[in-house]
């Protein structure tokens, strides 16, 4: 498809790279003075080019990495020919000012969640507001970012300041993909920790239960209970709840997520129609007219502020405002199912996931340590129980650590005493020796005097019974009887 032509003779020929161009006509690149390995690297690349471009292919990884090794005069007289793009220089570059990119990037995607357009406004407007909006985007460095970073921390707190600085990095990422900076300024930038547990509080049902009865209606009553006793996300899950999702018989209600949808299976899931749920959801349905489609009719205005309104209710109810006032229901929720159910089931139900849970929603509550408390208290009861249970055993059975053979040996020497003590009451003289153990001649009759001095006439040895052990012989050792 390619090949080589010296143009010039010498050490180092001047060469060019023929080949046939798309349009069927015979075309030429000059490389210049170079060694024949780079005229062949610079055939291999043209003809990958080539075939690139005949099947509207992208170029694979080794020969980008060749065109970007290129001088701008080589690439230039390559691109004239069609087989790459033009490689814009500093002059073709029009400045581009960080506010100007930020909003043709927000006007670009499709962001069909008015909530998701508002947060990206907010980041616009911090990064615009601290570095200008005549800045230069290519003129902000890492330095730039560390320190907007730390003048984001001092007046907000760490969550804020961690989802701000990812969007900013979301931003700069945007402007490196489209070659307008070579590098992300916040790529490196610390993100703080988004958990603040000091904003944690766990809503008891005692505290659920009075701010239900300074409900104003039931409606209001029942967004109180899907809060805290069906874990909803509120208001989105809350006013997209429908009655064709709710199952009677089932006891199961299907809940659609708008925070989730954009996930695959995240746009419903069902979950139980709890016992805690099931009065407030069926008062609002008796209230509800024939053919109405959604749940919550009320408070749909986009002016409706739920939150503003809870306050007021805790306050009638006679409670100090916990944090969060929406997500601590549902972690309260989440903390109180997880110790019932197992931690995967939970978050099917309540629609997240076990490392978000985890993080985000469990909490340890007074509950908790008053449980610990009593069950070391129990502990220590069965233990003080079981040692004394112990101790009188060992009173009661004092033996009872003695072996087995120390209690085998004691039974054979109280069997033998009785046979020790009548042999006692012989003479010495008149028994052979090795004979004057009772016990011993009972297991061994035939002794080893017995052996030396003779057997008896047929040849066997006297066992003489216990009973007969301390009568005295008729005969004198040394007689005939042993003759």
């Amino acid at each position: 498809m390619a090949s080589i032509v010296k143009l010039r003779t010498g050490k180092q020929p001047l060469r060019a790279i023929d080949f046939t161009g798309l349009d069927g006509r015979r075309k030429r690149v000059r490389i210049g003075k170079v060694t024949r390995d780079d005229a062949l690297a610079a055939k291999r690349g043209i003809e990958r080019l080539l075939i690139s471009s005949l099947h509207g292919q992208d170029i694979d990884s080794e020969t980008a990495k060749w065109l970007a090794g290129l001088s701008d005069e080589i690439h230039d007289r390559i691109s004239r020919h069609g087989l790459c793009e033009r490689r814009k220089r500093d002059e073709d570059i029009t400045p581009t000012t960080l506010a100007s990119f930020i909003d043709s990037y927000i006007v670009s995607r499709t962001i069909k969640k008015d909530n998701t357009r508002r947060n990206y406004v907010t980041t616009r407007n911090h990064l615009v507001g601290y570095f200008g909006t005549d800045r230069l985007i290519a003129d902000i460095t890492p330095g730039d970012a560390d320190e907007f970073r730390h003048a984001l921390l001092r007046d907000h707190s760490d969550a804020t300041v961690s989802r701000e600085i990812k969007r900013a990095r979301q931003y700069f990422q945007a402007a490196v993909r489209k070659k307008i900076i070579t590098e992300n300024p916040f790529a490196d930038a610390p993100t703080p920790a988004q958990v603040n547990r000091s904003r944690e509080y766990f809503v008891s049902q005692d505290e659920i239960t009075k701010v239900i009865e300074a409900c104003p209606d039931a409606q209001w009553r029942l967004i109180a209970a899907l809060s805290r006793y069906g874990g909803l996300r509120c208001p989105s899950e809350h006013l997209a709840l429908q009655w064709g999702g709710v199952d009677w018989e089932k006891n199961r209600v299907t809940v659609r997520s708008p925070k989730t949808e954009h996930h695959e299976g995240g746009e419903s899931r069902v979950m139980p129609l709890f016992p805690e749920l099931r009065p407030y959801l069926e008062a609002v349905f008796d209230e509800a007219e024939p053919g109405t489609k959604y749940v919550i009719t009320r408070y749909r205005q986009a002016n409706a502020n739920l939150r503003t309104q809870l306050l007021r209710i805790i306050g009638y109810a006679g409670l100090n405002p916990w944090t969060k006032l929406f997500q601590n229901m549902r972690a309260s929720r989440e903390t109180e199912l997880t110790e019932r159910f197992p931690i995967h089931v939970v978050c099917a139900w309540l629609g997240n996931s076990t490392t978000v849970a985890t993080k985000h929603y469990l909490q340890v509550t007074d509950d908790h340590f008053k449980r610990a408390a009593e069950c070391a208290a129990e502990s220590a009861a069965e233990s003080a129980a079981q040692a004394q249970q112990k101790a009188q055993q060992q009173d009661t059975a004092p033996n009872s650590k003695e072996s087995q053979d120390i209690k085998k040996a004691r039974e054979n020497r109280a069997e033998c005493v009785p046979v020790q003590q009548a042999a006692s009451s012989c003479d010495k003289h008149e028994y052979p020796l090795g004979e004057s153990n009772p016990c011993l001649r009972t297991e061994n009759p035939m002794s080893w005097a017995t052996r030396r001095r003779g057997r008896c006439q047929d040849q066997r040895p006297i066992i003489p019974e216990t009973s007969q052990l301390c009568q005295r012989p008729s005969t004198p050792l040394g007689s005939s009887q042993f003759a």
